[in-house]
């Protein structure tokens, strides 16, 4: 018995000896070469790995193909305790001279970083090598300390954001300069901001932030604090995108939040949002580019940007021409594909923004002009010109301007285009709001609302308005004026035609609030034409408002046609539709309207039915949303809890008059 406990004893000791430990692994692992080669060549971090307790933050070749410096400091990923994933801390110190921190953060989707640097969950090691803990775990980025040039041997090897700011010009940052903001720092008395301990974010505008004369003057002190998030430490790869961060410009009579956002080729931007602003500090956001991002420091991080947030000293134009200048990469600056196509179309259109003295613009991301519908318009001069023009709005118009024009229902706002008009809508409160703005039959969605500008605001939208993209069907599917006529004719199956790209169609679509106003005039009808079972009646309505030919008709078309012949007849699906179009001034929409202008108004049965949106193009032909359906009393008949459209109860009568005379034949 004792011998075969011995030998348990035994097998058990030769197991535990042939287990690997983490530089088995390391030396092991093909997809961990580089980093191992690092580590071969380091004494000290030898001797960690072979003698003490320790976590490694690997990573993988990959990324060391994409790390762009030339020195890796293998010291800088290894830290002399244990941690695994759960217990890892907010900051560990690490074993590079000096024991700058390495952070560590979270984000919502369960993530864990290391300064920049993503731990890959399922990758994590735990061995024991003589008798001492050591954990490995897999990151995808390589981390990058802050490093001194050569010759400094007395700066601070682990130096605080102050220490970073005071001798910006002897550490490794591609040669940066800070001088003028550091200057601003100094005469307003905030040193201490950038020696506070703790963790906390810094945004420190660079020299060429500050090419206009008069805006170093403008960085006061709440200026400054409006650049600091405290207690907060936020790596660019960690960061949620558009959550904004308390500032420390945060009080009774001045809020001001920042927050990162990525555009899709992988640029990263900061803005301030001047939340409640004061004679000094307007109200508004202002947009940076981040040009040098994740340099940590023994109290957090900075990140360099590209100019001063806060401060609002520039008009549009000047907001739209500095994109020209920030470098010469084409892809560079949110907005410089917009900037790029006014003036490929003679920078008229910049003229005319820049003769207002209250503009907003709603100014197309670059992604937003990469679509193939857009590039056969770009060579047509004349049509760029009514698009550019589309897209500018004679007033000053911010989220909060806007959202009290929608409080019936949907704002509407005119633009420099003669007779063009913008429609807006916004749900939500606070973070989740979602504003989106339709015109041209294009549904566009602001995706970064109130750029501040000293005449005006810019919002950054996903689509160019007036190049549509949509069907019929996908243009009534996402309009939120249309979605009563959307919901009738989905359960009716009136809609499976709209999506046919081989015929063009002419869609007199009444708006929401016309379904409402049949609801006061007909009660009981307008509740049924909703409802599954009377599908078939609520189908033979919609058809009347469809004009389906080989084109599709403007509503210059039609005042045209019904000048020469007195009525216009359009092909429908059953039948024909006859109208009348006529131009009229007046207010021809919502009663909050504040403008005259000169409208259409489509002749029906003798009844006029105001256009409310004229010529929404889509790809496969042209709505009109219009004030009232083609609907009047006579069509509705109600009898025995039910109604039938006059053409229905035609229909059913030809029906038991052919079943009558088929029984009489047998």
């Amino acid at each position: 018995m004792l011998n075969a406990a011995a030998l348990l004893l035994a097998l058990l000791c030769a197991a535990n000896a042939a287990e690997p430990d983490l530089a088995d692994k390391l030396r092991n692992d093909s997809e961990l070469s580089q980093f191992y080669s690092l580590l071969e060549s380091d004494p000290i971090a030898n001797s960690t790995l072979s003698l003490r307790s320790c976590t490694i933050f690997v990573p993988t070749n990959e990324a060391f193909q994409r790390y762009k410096s030339k020195t890796a400091h293998v010291l800088y990923h290894i830290t002399t305790e244990a941690y695994n994933q759960k217990s890892l801390p907010n900051t560990v110190s690490s074993d590079m001279a000096g024991n700058p921190p390495l952070y560590i953060t979270r984000n919502t989707n369960g993530d864990i970083f290391v300064n920049n640097a993503r731990i890959i969950p399922s990758l994590s090691e735990e061995r024991n090598s003589n008798g001492k803990r050591q954990i490995m775990h897999i990151i995808d980025e390589v981390l990058e300390p802050l490093t001194v040039k050569a010759g400094h041997s007395d700066t601070p090897k682990n130096p605080s954001a102050y220490n970073f700011l005071k001798n910006a010009e002897e550490f490794n940052v591609d040669n940066i300069g800070v001088r003028t903001y550091r200057n601003q720092v100094s005469l307003e008395k905030k040193e201490s901001m950038f020696e506070a301990a703790g963790q906390h974010t810094f945004l420190v505008p660079v020299d060429e932030g500050f090419k206009l004369s008069a805006r170093s003057s403008l960085v006061d002190a709440k200026v400054i604090d409006g650049h600091v998030i405290p207690n907060t430490v936020i790596f660019t790869a960690a960061a949620q995108h558009d959550d904004p961060k308390t500032s420390a410009a945060y009080e009774d009579l001045l809020k001001v939040t920042v927050s990162f956002f990525k555009q899709k080729n992988g640029k990263m931007y900061v803005k301030s949002n001047t939340i409640v602003g004061d004679a000094k500090h307007r109200n508004g956001v202002v947009l940076a580019e981040i040009v040098k991002a994740n340099i940590p420091v023994s109290n957090g991080v900075i990140h360099l940007i590209h100019r001063p947030l806060m401060i609002i000293d520039t008009t549009v134009t000047q907001f739209l021409q500095s994109f020209k200048f920030m470098n010469e990469n084409a892809d560079n600056g949110p907005l410089r594909k917009f900037y790029e196509v006014i003036m490929d179309n003679g920078g008229a259109v910049l003229d005319d923004i820049n003769n207002l003295s209250e503009v907003t613009i709603l100014a197309p991301s670059n992604e937003a002009w990469n679509s193939s519908n857009i590039n056969n318009v770009l060579r047509d001069r004349n049509k760029m010109r009514q698009i550019l023009n589309m897209h500018i709005i004679k007033d000053r118009l911010n989220v909060d301007k806007i959202r009290q024009k929608n409080a019936n229902l949907i704002a509407q706002v005119p633009t420099v285009n003669n007779n063009t008009f913008l429609y807006f809508n916004v749900r939500g409160e606070g973070s989740d709001t979602l504003i989106t703005v339709e015109g041209g039959g294009v549904n566009a969605t602001v995706i970064q609302a109130d750029v501040a500008q000293t005449n005006g605001f810019v919002h950054i939208i996903d689509h160019v308005l007036g190049v549509p993209y949509t069907t019929v069907l996908g243009k009534l599917e996402s309009d939120p004026m249309m979605s009563d006529t959307y919901k009738m004719g989905k359960f009716s199956h009136f809609n499976d035609q709209l999506n046919n790209t081989q015929r063009r169609f002419t869609y007199f679509v009444p708006r929401d609030k016309g379904w409402q106003k049949t609801e006061l005039d007909y009660p009981s009808a307008h509740k049924k034409l909703f409802m599954q079972d009377f599908a078939y009646h609520s189908k033979s309505i919609l058809e009347r408002h469809l004009a389906i030919s080989d084109k599709e008709y403007t509503m210059k078309d039609l005042v045209k046609l019904s000048h020469e012949s007195g009525s216009v007849v359009l092909p429908t699906f059953r039948d024909s539709l006859s109208i009348r179009v006529e131009e009229e001034a007046g207010h021809l929409h919502d009663e909050y309207a504040s403008h005259e202008w000169t409208g259409y108004v489509i002749i029906w049965n003798y009844k006029k039915i105001n256009v409310y949106r004229p010529d929404v193009e889509c790809t496969n032909g042209i709505i009109h949303v219009i004030d009232y359906p083609l609907l009047e009393e006579k069509d509705v008949v109600v009898a025995g809890g039910s109604y039938l459209p006059e053409s229905s109860i035609c229909i059913i009568l030809a029906n038991l008059i052919m079943i009558t005379v088929a029984k009489f034949l047998n």
